[in-house]
């Protein structure tokens, strides 16, 4: 498979966070990771959190993502139910590589997302350039 044609799922907090803080880093790794990958961030769609007719739709479409991913890039930067449940599906159920960062310490980190993340490294750029390093 070509390096273009791969694709790599953004994963982290979006509805317990502040929309800058979820767009930023999002938006970063897109910038580096441009023409070598094809990007999947779930902050592409316009659906309003809190709203029944929407919950189903977003965790649909969020789960068709990572199906079609090869790799997750997750941002662990916080406990977050929605990160955790689709670090498991994608590790778990599908067998998928997940490359997360993370400022906790490894006593602070889950045991669950220590599990089912490949690998932990300590920020944004160290993981990018794990990215490049490794599947490039």
């Amino acid at each position: 498979m070509a390096n273009q044609t791969r694709k790599i799922y953004l994963c982290g907090p979006i509805m317990d966070a502040q929309r800058t803080a979820a767009k930023d880093w999002r938006t970063r790794a897109k910038e580096r990771l441009a023409g070598r990958f094809i990007l999947l961030d779930p902050m592409r769609r316009n659906f309003r959190d809190h709203e029944i007719d929407s919950a189903n739709e977003i965790v649909e479409f969020d789960l068709q993502d990572i199906r079609d991913a090869d790799l997750l890039l997750v941002n662990y930067c916080k406990p977050s139910i929605g990160t955790a449940m689709e670090t498991f599906y994608a590790s778990f159920q599908l067998g998928k590589f997940v490359i997360a960062f993370s400022p906790l310490s490894f006593a602070d980190a889950s045991p669950w997302m220590v599990r089912f993340c490949t690998k932990i490294l300590p920020d944004l750029e160290t993981a990018l350039s794990y990215i490049e390093q490794h599947f490039i």
